[in-house]
């Protein structure tokens, strides 16, 4: 497990670019500035702090699945056999790996990880289970939920502005 790092200080106006950029990550430095009455140099430089610290930990364009030939979103609680660190690990890593694989979240209950997986079809489904599940003597069951209408998504993390 990694180990956590401190979480760096965050006064207002940290908060305030954050939630900006949150919104559009192409926001130009100087309309931050004018949007929480800093200079555009000191929004530059908070960013980068931030990024340093790993508070922004990537600037990413997010793709409309659909829009690259990817129309099928499924959600997949996975049951493994035993949870021996190496087997854990090396579950997590294959996880990681595929392609398929959005989000992958090692969880308490019932199961033991939760994944998003996007494909293009339910054959490509098909094989990715094979690939992934029927193949490993680790996974002892996994349960299938296929989206039928995204209502909400996005990776937006809630910004608390008062402290």
């Amino acid at each position: 497990m990694p180990a956590l790092k401190p979480s760096p200080q965050l006064d207002q106006f940290d908060l305030a670019i954050l939630a900006i950029l949150q919104k559009d990550n192409t926001t130009p430095q100087r309309q931050i500035g004018e949007a929480v009455n800093l200079s555009a140099p000191a929004v530059q430089r908070r960013i980068k702090r931030m990024e340093e610290t790993g508070v922004i930990s990537a600037n990413v364009a997010v793709v409309d699945p659909v829009s690259v030939n990817q129309a099928l979103t499924i959600l997949v609680e996975v049951e493994v056999e035993s949870e021996q660190i190496a087997l854990l690990d090396a579950a997590k890593a294959a996880f990681t790996a595929a392609p398929e694989v959005q989000q992958c979240y090692y969880v308490t209950g019932d199961v033991d990880f939760m994944l998003v997986v996007i494909v293009p079809t339910m054959a490509d489904y098909e094989a990715f289970t094979r690939r992934m599940f029927f193949g490993n003597p680790n996974i002892r069951r996994f349960r299938t939920f296929v989206t039928m209408d995204p209502v909400k998504v996005g990776l937006t993390v809630p910004i608390e502005r008062t402290r």
